[in-house]
């Protein structure tokens, strides 16, 4: 493994999420010297449904898939009123995979993160790409780890796995189209009393201005989350997401069992659907939401992490090893995953006509290609 402290890698790549440790991993298992930057800055993200068919892709990583899966919640089942009153269900029974997980996503990332370790990626913990600079064959990068003195190094090409935030990308001539406003507010509830039986399948409500999301979390906790675009709301206060919540059908008999925390506020996220019109540029590559971050309703981010995370890494290392066609696939790749999702969201939501007056769903049956949300 590489020592500490080092000053010239390959790649540098910053973000230390699924699709981080995804690209870390795959350069490392090739041989690569790699950088982690891992921020750990933030509120851990929570109530994340990984799907089965996720353990192909730790597999083809050697990431380790079973002993990184242990620990989370078994998901058997995604329930859904979408498109009508009744409650709708999807089980996972008939899936050759079997079914699939919610997750406790700090201790995934972790996990993540540590067979990128093994592989041979040097970690660098609460630390921050602070700025990069084009130079002769590479980059100069300057890292901040909290609480100490910025350091620099050198790196022939760098890896934005830093979300919707782009961090890295956001500072490079990288057009950026963002086609809708979904924003989050998500509030975590305390374990149910003891002896009171709670589902423990996801579930998804459709509304008026938005739609609802529940999930149960590690530990009897659950995630109760409203999603609506931006310009329709503000940040919501204990009161009136409590007010909301009293109008669902479904989701309300779920948080019921739970205390709900007195006076507590929702955190508001942003969770709209973007993608770079290129994830490859001169000496970068994005991977992850930094390339193209999906809508949650398709239940698609941490997969489509770990896909473009490991595709872009092993893109990245053909492409240092003399393959000229590496970043091209790479590119077309990503594209194919963002037709894909567009068709997709398109046609779930062109499944709610009960509310097809209002603007949030109005936005919505228009194809995603003909939007401009400004």
């Amino acid at each position: 493994m590489p020592g500490p402290h080092r000053d010239h890698y390959d790649v540098v790549v910053a973000g230390g999420g699924p699709a981080g440790a995804a690209a870390a991993l795959a350069l490392a298992r090739a041989g690569r010297s790699v950088l982690l930057a891992d921020t750990g800055a933030g509120p851990a993200k929570l109530g994340e449904a990984l799907p089965a068919v996720a353990k192909v892709l730790l597999r083809d990583l050697g990431a380790g898939e079973q002993p990184l899966l242990e620990g989370h919640l078994t998901c058997y089942a995604n329930q859904s009123g979408w498109g009508s009153a009744a409650l709708g269900s999807t089980d996972f029974i008939r899936d050759p995979n079997g079914p699939g997980w919610h997750l406790d996503r700090a201790r995934f990332d972790q996990g993540l993160r540590e067979a990128a370790h093994r592989a041979g990626a040097e970690p660098a913990a609460h630390t921050t790409v602070r700025g990069a600079a084009r130079q002769a064959g590479g980059w100069s990068v300057t890292l901040r780890e909290r609480g100490a003195a910025a350091r620099q190094v050198r790196c022939r090409w760098l890896v934005d796995a830093t979300g919707r935030r782009r961090a890295v990308t956001a500072r490079l001539p990288a057009a950026h189209r963002r086609t809708d406003q979904l924003v989050a507010s998500c509030l975590e509830l305390a374990p149910a009393p003891a002896g009171l039986a709670t589902s423990g399948s996801s579930l998804v409500e459709a509304v008026a201005d938005g739609w609802w999301y529940t999930a149960p979390l590690p530990g009897g906790r659950r995630l109760l989350a409203y999603f609506t675009d931006a310009d329709l709301t503000g940040p919501l206060g204990p009161a009136e997401f409590r007010r909301l919540l009293g109008r669902t059908r479904h989701v309300a008999p779920r948080a019921a069992a739970h205390p709900l925390p007195e006076g507590a506020a929702p955190r508001r996220a942003p969770a709209h659907s973007a993608h770079l019109d290129t994830p490859v540029g001169a000496g970068w590559l994005a991977v992850g939401d930094a390339a193209t971050a999906f809508d949650p309703v398709s239940s698609q981010g941490v997969l489509t992490a770990l896909h473009t995370g490991m595709t872009g890494g092993l893109a990245l290392h053909a492409h240092l090893d003399g393959d000229p066609a590496a970043l091209d696939s790479y590119r077309t790749n990503v594209r194919a995953l963002l037709a894909a999702y567009r068709r997709n969201h398109h046609a779930v939501y062109a499944l709610e006509r009960r509310w097809a007056d209002r603007p949030f769903w109005q936005r919505r049956h228009i194809p995603s290609t003909e939007r401009n949300p400004g």
